[in-house]
């Protein structure tokens, strides 16, 4: 049996016109009688819902990117003292004429 004879005209109209075996056979996927059934019905009823979505009336709706406000979280840029520099040096490893001294990587 080829991958277009696993479902009846009335299947793929319900699916919209998508075969399942035919997706299933461009990925390369090995699916059992069985389980195109399956898939095809679910499929069906995605597609069906999509349609109960499309006939909504959305007028007056603006569309939106999340579903709850998001608004800026960062503080205020304010300016504020700095780290003393002699308390930072102190705290490094190794330093040479008030800079940080690290190990050469690149050759």
């Amino acid at each position: 049996m080829s991958y277009g004879e696993h479902m009846t005209e009335g299947e793929r109209a319900a699916a919209g016109g998508i075969d399942v075996a035919y997706v299933a056979h461009l990925a390369r996927l090995h699916l059992t009688d069985e389980e195109l059934h399956t898939f095809q019905g679910q499929l069906g009823d995605i597609v069906d819902y999509v349609r109960q979505l499309g006939e909504l009336d959305l007028d007056g709706i603006e569309p939106t990117s999340h579903a709850q406000p998001v608004y800026n979280v960062f503080r205020p840029d304010e300016v504020r003292e700095g780290l003393d520099r002699d308390a930072v040096m102190d705290n490094a490893p190794a330093s040479r004429a008030g800079q940080f001294s690290v190990p050469r990587i690149v050759e």
